[in-house]
């Protein structure tokens, strides 16, 4: 019998160990059995730990998170717009290092309060730049919703980088329409270069919030009584 010890079982190590079986098996194919085996410990072990698999990719999605500050601090010479495209093109590369990374991410509530420091740093450089409160909140949760939905879809045809799904040929697709040409070409645009087609969105959505909020400058202070 082996005499060599093994890390205790704790939050972090499950996370991680589910995170690292998330690019083999997917989201579907996690489950706290895999899991359980992959870390030689039996299912309920993980229960002591995790209520249930939805607080398992809480945690999941707040070590996500983690990983993607780590090291990064936040510029506070940032425009708004700087802060804006910085702030989802490092979400989309985030949660494209993992299969199926936009579903665990998408509905998930953040275990601890990680986050807070970046979210007020941001909505304080929106507000300085002349917006409401409730109109930074719309800027960057829409583009947060923009971004989280873009990879899902773009993790539905490729999984990861380079992977490419069965049943996304865009040449069969287009046979397949032959009758409607303009919906045939139009696969080109929808299943290929993700990339431009993701900045020309964000693009998109940068522009809109600048027209409808018109950020003038300092947003200001409540006069004192």
């Amino acid at each position: 019998m082996s005499t060599e010890k093994r890390p205790p079982l704790d939050r972090a190590r499950v996370a991680d160990t589910a995170l690292r079986l998330l690019n083999e098996t997917g989201l579907d194919g996690l489950t706290l059995r895999v899991i359980a085996k992959e870390l030689d410990v039996k299912a309920p072990a993980l229960y002591w730990h995790f209520k249930d698999k939805q607080a398992l990719l809480d945690e999941m999605a707040t070590e996500m998170f983690r990983r993607m500050i780590a090291g990064a601090a936040l510029d506070p010479s940032d425009t708004w717009r700087e802060r804006l495209l910085k702030a989802n093109r490092g979400l989309r590369t985030a949660l494209r290092g993992y299969r199926d990374g936009a579903k665990v991410y998408s509905g998930s509530r953040f275990t601890g309060l990680v986050h807070v420091e970046h979210m007020e740093e941001t909505l304080g450089l929106f507000t300085a730049a002349g917006f409401t409160l409730a109109q930074a909140v719309r800027a960057t949760s829409t583009s947060f919703f923009y971004t989280l939905g873009f990879v899902t879809e773009e993790q539905g045809v490729e999984p990861l980088p380079g992977e490419r799904r069965e049943g996304f040929d865009v040449a069969e697709r287009a046979r397949a329409m032959a009758d409607f040409p303009l919906s045939a070409a139009a696969g080109a645009e929808i299943f290929h270069d993700w990339d431009q087609h993701y900045e020309e969105g964000l693009a998109l959505l940068v522009a809109g919030i600048e027209q409808q909020y018109r950020p003038t400058g300092p947003w200001p202070s409540v006069p004192r009584e």
